[in-house]
């Protein structure tokens, strides 16, 4: 689905990345972890051909994003949906409209998802804020909100940035089991995280692998997790 092959990332002047061979399998469920500052946003930029590597190869879905347009990259941006850190939404719009940005973007029909929609917004527990602002929702209610939005295409890849950095153990708790379901469900799953205690949580519900970028190199982390 998503294959980097030798990659590397340089970023003011050095490199940020280096050597990163990885393949997300579908159905497969993977954290990575590393300090602050280590990467882990960019390497997901990679995955999803917002960035370029500088070396090396990412294919997504069999083929090499350096040989796609940009159209054709943003078509297969379509199969993966990112939970980005800062969750932004557009505040002047109500909840509803912004979970159907996506579909707005590609030129789908959102009236024709209104169904899908409130079965969304129920599975994230929001169907009565479906006509909140933003500005209105808890921290916890916006990373749900940016979960459903994330998926509201039927993505078949899950690619989420410290989806619980904002929110307390409970609502990490709950983001979680959401994601593990997804996962359940036949989605690829990679949730970048410095949060150990979640990775624990998660390796008692789901086959997870655990990676850790370390020296600008990804390893497959120990037991000592």
């Amino acid at each position: 689905m998503i294959e980097l092959d030798k990659v590397a990332h340089s970023y003011g002047g050095g490199e940020l990345l280096s050597g990163i061979s990885l393949t997300l399998m579908p159905g497969s469920f993977h954290f990575l972890t590393g300090p602050s500052g280590a990467g882990k946003s960019t390497f997901l930029k990679l995955c999803y051909g917002e960035l370029m590597p500088s070396a090396g190869h990412v294919q997504l879905f069999g083929r090499d994003v350096g040989a796609m347009s940009r159209d054709d990259v943003a078509h297969a941006r379509r199969r993966i949906g990112v939970v980005h850190q800062d969750c932004q939404f557009l505040d002047h719009l109500p909840l509803a409209e912004n979970v159907l940005l996506p579909l707005t973007v590609a030129g789908q029909d959102t009236g024709a998802e209104a169904d899908n929609l409130i079965e969304l917004l129920s599975w994230v527990g929001l169907a009565r804020q479906a006509a909140s602002r933003p500005p209105e929702l808890s921290g916890g209610e916006r990373q749900r909100a940016a979960l459903a939005r994330a998926v509201i295409m039927s993505p078949e890849v899950i690619l989420a940035d410290e989806p619980t950095g904002n929110v307390d153990w409970d609502m990490s708790l709950r983001l979680l089991q959401l994601l593990v379901e997804l996962n359940r469900m036949g989605k690829t799953i990679l949730i970048a995280t410095h949060d150990l205690n979640l990775i624990r949580a998660a390796k008692a519900q789901v086959s997870a692998r655990v990676l850790r970028i370390k020296d600008r190199r990804i390893q497959l982390a120990g037991a000592d997790l």
